[in-house]
């Protein structure tokens, strides 16, 4: 045990060092910030997939057992390619094992948020409160809902990781775009299989032409997010991979780096 009456250990000028409460070290770089962004993200996205949209509902256009129009999706559409962006650039930078690390704790945060949800809609209502029906309804997710957000979550975003590792083994540091592309489409892939698979009915989804096209039109849609988000995520990766200084060549597997 620590002498709590031990004397201070002596200062350069000779006098005893000042002695303060004690502190740990947060660790520094930026993959605690791109982890929380990554987190919010998936977050905000599984709360907005709750509501289905649609576009040109007033069109009807088919390509045999494909509905191309109306367009039918989740109102997550415009952010949750953001997480495969920032999935990308973590593992790009920071290996599979850092990336994969993120995704628990992502996975984490939405059962909690889950959780945190199923009391709030069960705790009883004041008196005065009105809404509670129409809380119920936004946050109320069907377990059917959070089944396939979390499969789909994890599984995607996994493969997205570990397809990105593997080609840059063979790559290294060169051909960055088809590491890109090649795991979006990998991860997303898989994702909307899952997602779309598990949660089409719990979103309105009743016809096999409506689930074709929702999963054709989100797959085609994230991807494309990819590409056209390219020029900045190169201008990130590149920045992160200049300031960070302990980015160097691994001495092990890309799978356990």
């Amino acid at each position: 045990m620590e002498d709590s009456n031990k004397p201070p250990l002596p200062g350069k000028s000779g006098h005893p060092a000042p002695v303060h409460v004690a502190f740990a070290q947060v660790a520094r770089g930026y993959y605690t910030p791109i982890v929380v962004l990554f987190t919010a993200t998936l977050l905000i996205s599984n709360i907005c997939a709750t509501k289905g949209v649609q576009f040109f509902s007033g069109s009807s256009v088919s390509l045999g057992p494909l509905e191309v129009l109306p367009i039918t999706t989740d109102a997550a559409f415009f952010l949750f390619p953001l997480a495969y962006v920032l999935g990308d650039v973590l593992s790009e930078v920071y290996g599979f094992r850092a990336t994969r690390h993120a995704v628990f704790y992502g996975f984490t945060a939405l059962l909690v948020m889950v959780l945190c949800f199923a009391v709030a809609i069960h705790l009883p209502p004041a008196v005065f409160y009105e809404n509670q029906e129409a809380f119920r309804s936004v946050i109320g997710t069907t377990p059917q809902l959070v089944a396939a957000g979390l499969a789909g979550y994890v599984v995607g975003q996994l493969l997205n990781s570990a397809t990105l590792v593997l080609i840059k083994e063979r790559t290294r540091e060169k051909y960055l775009w088809a590491r890109l592309i090649g795991s979006t489409v990998v991860g997303e892939l898989a994702d909307t299989l899952i997602f779309c698979s598990i949660a089409a009915t719990a979103i309105g989804i009743d016809s096999w032409s409506q689930f074709v096209n929702y999963v054709i039109i989100g797959f085609l849609w994230k991807t494309l997010v990819e590409v056209l988000m390219l020029p900045i995520t190169y201008q990130v990766i590149g920045l992160l991979k200049k300031h960070e200084p302990t980015y160097a060549p691994r001495e092990t597997t890309p799978l356990r780096s």
